[in-house]
């Protein structure tokens, strides 16, 4: 019997032994999985999305792909962004509110529908607020388009990067406008915006809100007689067809933004977040780029057309001609508006 029990012990000991072995080369195994073995080659990235309205092809879609590509490469593929073109996942305004929840990783959006978000963001908005491109891009680039994009921030969005979204400016169907004066009795579509009707009464036009998708049959038929907006959609309405004046007058330059939700942001190590933002800035050339692509051909093809094309290298005067706009409009953005003009 005592034999029998030693003998029993004895098993009991190895198999304890064996136990304990077997889970310390488990323990050891699981210690590998969870840092990452072979030095994280085996994690999977953290896939995020960013909202974009725009087509596959457009400059802006353009942009966010070369964004996510540089994210990739940036964070050593620890970050995947996957761009869903076309407006799949709902509108601009749509986007930035889910945004705000957090339910929106990143997003690209024009300035305007965020203005109802962040007031700061309207300044950019008024008219001729840019003497030139050049201007323009010192402001946007420099350290007051930085403090613009700060101001996103209370309404939980993380400005990253401007795009190009060209500037809008003056076509109809009657003449040549060569000064505001020229302006004087034109009826001019605008969008539902108390700001815009302002400015075309201002340089002494009539004001005509209207849907977009109605106003070629409108010039068509005489209801209005021009509307504004960049080259390139001047060109793909085919509204050139039917406003074959066109003046350049640039009397918007409202740029497109490159955001991230700020649950995103705040998730993300200062190493991640600076990665990120390289990325956006350097996307910008890339976009930019496109939309210069985009314009030229869009005006070799007016020019193509016979169309009468009037440039105003001074926007002086039009300015003067609409300081009523900003007496009304311009009160809430007064220390920005000192800013943008003092660059």
């Amino acid at each position: 019997m005592v034999k029998k029990k030693k003998l029993s012990l004895i098993s009991m000991s190895l198999l304890l032994a064996g136990s304990v072995l077997a889970a310390c080369g488990n323990s050891e195994s699981t210690s590998n999985e969870e840092s990452g073995g072979n030095e994280g080659n085996n994690k999977e990235p953290i896939v995020l999305k960013l909202a974009e309205n725009q087509p596959d092809d457009y400059p802006t879609t353009i942009g966010d792909k070369e964004f996510a590509k540089l994210v990739e490469e940036k964070t050593d593929g620890r970050y995947k962004v996957e761009v869903y073109s076309g407006g799949q996942l709902g509108d601009e305004k749509s986007v930035i509110e889910q945004m705000q929840l957090g339910t929106m990783d990143l997003a690209r959006t024009n300035a305007v529908p965020l203005a109802e978000f962040s007031k700061e963001i309207g300044v950019l908005q008024m008219p001729y607020i840019f003497r030139d491109e050049e201007h323009k891009w010192n402001v946007l680039n420099g350290e007051v388009g930085e403090e613009i994009l700060g101001t996103l921030e209370s309404a939980n969005i993380v400005g990253l990067t401007y795009y190009d979204s060209g500037n809008r400016s003056f076509y109809n169907s009657k003449k040549p406008v060569e000064s505001p004066e020229d302006m004087e009795g034109l009826k001019i579509r605008v969008q539902q915006s108390a700001l815009f009707v302002d400015l075309v009464e201002a340089l002494g036009a009539s004001a005509t809100p209207m849907a977009y998708d109605e106003v070629y049959s409108a010039l068509q038929t005489g209801v209005i007689d021009g509307a504004e907006n960049n080259y390139p959609s001047y060109y793909s309405s085919n509204h050139y067809e039917v406003a074959k004046y066109f003046t350049l007058d640039n009397h918007s330059g409202v740029p497109e933004l490159l955001m991230a939700s700020k649950s995103l942001w705040d998730k993300l190590s200062d190493e991640d977040k600076a990665a990120f933002k390289e990325a956006a800035i350097e996307s910008q050339t890339a976009q930019r780029e496109a939309w210069d692509k985009l314009t030229e051909e869009s005006k070799k093809a007016i020019e193509e057309a016979g169309n009468e094309v009037v440039v105003i290298d001074d926007t002086t005067p039009w300015r003067e001609a609409v300081q009523s706009v900003y007496d009304k409009h311009g009160g809430d953005y007064s220390e920005w508006i000192e800013k943008i003009e003092n660059e």
